[in-house]
């Protein structure tokens, strides 16, 4: 009884911007009894051993990196705040680089996918999918049916100035059906919705006019999600899941900061609250040391830093 008292006392602190998604869940937290607030996370408050920050930072609307704060994550974990989304984990999954090196060391499914720097081809055959290497929103994502198209869109890429930092990431398309699964994962799936395009749009991103129903995760889509959440070590994420017509499911990309309300499931922030809570609570009852899913994020980030060498033109994972 006193440790659930003493647990109840802790702080948590929403880091991120106040959008419904970061607020709802701040108020789901204070209805299970925790002192909630927002806050930035470039500038977090005070925070004691125990208490819990969630960290929400997205990718930054220029499409070439991760809001401001990333860093600052490490500085509360060694403080003894228990962060949820941490510097490694966030930077696993906004840098779509570091996600495909993850996912094919843990044997995620995933589209093939290339790292572009100058106007070139993959390996792979066509079609293609290009997009930012941090992007969000469906912004400047393409479809290049053949290798003519493919050079002649990084040919204008190339005065992106995302494209300038880090290139483009080029995948072999999973032929669209029309519809996706995004799933909420937050240490186990807490909810989902099916996405359908709108006619004659091949993207599902909702910003970009597709609509959603809440949908049951299937058991093997689940299944999935947890896998493509795990060698990113994130607390709180969106998987997108694809599926071809022959039924094969790939990962296209996983959201640290994903939006997500009511639609996905009902009571979705309390259990997310509550899941979050969770596994807080295993991370702080846990030794003292970095766990293998940092340890490849780490070495992820030092492999992506060989695309920043302008003798190597590729890297491919499967």
């Amino acid at each position: 009884m006193v440790a659930a008292t003493r647990d109840r006392r802790r702080s948590v602190v929403i880091l991120g911007k106040p959008t419904e998604t970061n607020c709802d869940l701040a108020a789901a937290f204070a209805g299970l009894g925790r002192r909630a607030r927002l806050a930035d996370a470039a500038t977090p408050p005070r925070l004691r051993p125990g208490d819990v920050a969630v960290a929400r930072l997205d990718v930054l609307p220029t499409l070439d990196g991760i809001e401001p704060g990333l860093w600052r994550l490490a500085r509360l974990e060694h403080q003894g705040v228990q962060v949820m989304n941490g510097s490694l984990a966030l930077l696993g999954a906004h840098d779509k680089l570091s996600t495909a090196l993850l996912f094919g060391r843990a044997g995620v499914e995933q589209p093939r996918t290339a790292n572009l720097r100058d106007v070139s081809l993959p390996t792979f055959p066509p079609p293609y999918v290009v997009k930012p290497r941090f992007g969000s929103w469906g912004r400047d994502v393409y479809l290049c049916r053949d290798e003519d198209e493919l050079r002649a869109r990084l040919e204008r890429l190339g005065r992106r100035r995302w494209f300038s930092r880090h290139g483009a990431l080029v995948q072999s398309l999973v032929e669209p059906t029309g519809r996706d699964l995004r799933v909420v994962a937050g240490g186990r799936v807490v909810g989902a919705v099916e996405r359908r395009a709108l006619p004659g749009e091949w993207r599902m991103n909702v910003a970009l006019g597709a609509v959603r129903r809440r949908v049951s995760a299937p058991p093997a889509a689940s299944a999935l999600a947890l896998r493509a959440v795990a060698p990113l070590g994130i607390d709180l994420a969106g998987v997108d899941i694809a599926s071809d017509e022959a039924g094969r499911s790939y990962v296209l990309e996983v959201n640290g900061a994903v939006d997500f309300n009511a639609a996905y499931a009902g009571d979705i922030f309390k259990t997310t609250a509550a899941a979050l809570l969770e596994r807080a609570a295993v991370h702080r009852h846990s030794q003292r040391r970095m766990s293998t899913a940092a340890e490849l994020a780490s070495r992820a980030f030092a492999d992506s830093a060989l695309v920043d060498n302008p003798s190597m033109e590729e890297d491919e994972w499967r």
